[in-house]
């Protein structure tokens, strides 16, 4: 059950980062159909410019599972700050206020950013290829009185 548990939240952070970056990308360069509003934003602009940023790098390297743990804090945060400050203030619930995405992207960020990135993730392999091997020391048994000679 366990090697189950593990792909599932290696696919999850996968899917997860994909639609996120992908999210970036639409606001940035205006592929993958465009953001939301049909223009791409301005270089600079805040706040719009910075999450997509966030949302494409974050995305991107929580996608292949590299810096999982920060990136997803930080996602987490970037949709929590857009849930509160854009969609919050309309309506108190996310689905009558239009902040699905940004809840469901937060609260999901934030699995990752507290369970890693799964097995399947770089920074597990990194963590596999960098940690030592684990060597076992021997030693010779030590005579309770070794190096003593005489008599007393």
């Amino acid at each position: 059950m366990q090697h189950v548990r593990d792909a599932v939240l290696s696919l999850f952070r996968v899917v997860v980062g994909l639609l996120f970056a992908c999210h970036g990308a639409a606001s940035l360069f205006g592929v993958l159909g465009g953001p939301h509003g049909g223009v791409p934003v301005r270089v600079g602009e805040w706040p719009s410019w910075w999450a997509a940023v966030i949302e494409l790098v974050g995305g991107g390297l929580v996608m292949m599972g590299l810096g999982t743990r920060p990136a997803a804090f930080v996602c987490s945060g970037a949709m929590a700050y857009a849930y509160f400050t854009v969609h919050q203030p309309k309506e108190l619930f996310p689905l009558v206020n239009g902040g699905e995405l940004a809840a469901m992207f937060s609260w999901s960020f934030l699995l990752l950013a507290l369970f890693g990135g799964g097995p399947w993730a770089l920074d597990a392999l990194i963590a596999r290829r960098v940690r030592p091997a684990k060597t076992v020391t021997v030693r010779a048994p030590v005579a309770p009185n070794a190096g003593h000679t005489g008599s007393a």
